[in-house]
């Protein structure tokens, strides 16, 4: 059991200012929250995903304020390449950046747009609230990139195969001796 539960534990990625609480997507961006919700209609109809994206393709999100300390506050959303750098240490960020939302107020409390990934790839999600002071959430996600398999999940599989090997060939051998 304890092999097999290991198996498991390799999944759990952090995903920066993301997480998945009480079946709700947070984006946690200083003291405030937002609730993120992505879709893909084309590929995964009305399945939603809050971290990594399953395929390429037309993309829709929806970051919902949970906090209504948001709504007079300018909020700004940024798509940039992952290029391997440290946070802040990416240089000029128009130059990787493949979607901007220009700062704005939402009163409504809900941002929604829509990006159509052409390739896979990793991406960085930088959404940006001012208040007194710059909070930036900053989130890595992948686009259409398979999920590798567990190296634990592959010894497990290893080892039952072994054992029932091992099993069979013990009765083959006690069966031909007699």
């Amino acid at each position: 059991m304890l092999t097999l539960s290991l198996s498991f534990s390799a999944q759990v990625q952090a995903h920066g200012g993301l997480s998945l609480a009480d079946d709700i997507c947070k984006l946690t961006i200083g003291p405030f929250t937002m609730h993120f919700t992505g879709y893909q209609p084309e590929s995964t109809q009305e399945k939603e995903f809050c971290e990594d994206i399953p395929a390429t393709g037309r993309t829709v999100v929806a970051l919902d304020y949970i906090e209504e300390a948001l709504r007079p506050l300018p909020t700004e959303v940024r798509i940039i390449r992952d290029t391997g750098a440290q946070a802040g240490a990416e240089g000029n960020l128009d130059a990787i950046t493949i979607l901007h939302i220009p700062a704005k107020i939402y009163p409504n409390g809900s941002i929604n747009f829509e990006y159509n990934f052409m390739q896979p790839g990793k991406f960085i999600g930088l959404v940006t609230v001012r208040d007194k002071e710059e909070h930036v959430s900053r989130f890595p996600f992948s686009v259409g990139e398979p999920k590798g398999t567990s190296p634990y999940l592959i010894v497990a599989i290893a080892a039952i195969i072994g054992a029932a090997a091992v099993f069979f060939l013990r009765g083959r051998n006690k069966s031909a001796a007699a």
